[in-house]
């Protein structure tokens, strides 16, 4: 496992991989323990590629990706990769584009245990009502990148 620290505008992002995708990215909190950290060339091109959408000038990621987790969830992941940038969907919505419409409160758990996001962007999944709700970031980075986005 390969591990890397990326400082970004939402704080310290931990980034792990292996040696061909992507496999983790962690907003880092202030009680986190820091991991030995040794990247290699995942890291360092996830770490080019989120500088560039920092700075306005990637809207869609190349880095390959391995999110593991219940065939539900990488279902919902995988239905997340298609949510144009810029754009977003309410969970009862991304409920009906997976062929389960009553699931949006599972949309919603599944969103929650995204172990990549920002490249697997749960930030684009908002209440029906329009309001944001739950962020594995927090709110305000949810906030950020949707305002990043609509630039």
């Amino acid at each position: 496992m390969y591990a890397a620290m990326m400082n970004t505008a939402l704080g310290s992002l931990l980034i792990k991989a292996n040696n061909t995708a992507i496999t983790q990215i962690h907003f880092m909190q202030d009680n986190d323990p820091l991991p030995e950290l040794l990247g290699n060339q995942v890291t360092e091109q996830c770490i080019g590629e989120l500088a560039e959408y920092f700075a306005g000038k990637r809207s869609k990621f190349d880095i390959a990706t391995q999110a593991k987790g219940t065939d539900f969830q990488e279902k919902v992941w995988k239905a997340l990769m298609k949510v144009p940038y810029g754009e977003t969907r309410s969970y009862g919505e991304l409920a009906q584009e997976i062929g389960q419409p009553k699931a949006a409160r599972a949309i919603g758990m599944a969103n929650n245990r995204n172990p990549i996001p920002i490249i697997i962007p749960c930030h684009r999944v908002i209440a029906s009502d329009g309001k944001l709700t739950g962020y594995s970031g927090g709110l305000d980075n949810k906030r950020y990148l949707l305002a990043l986005e609509k630039q």
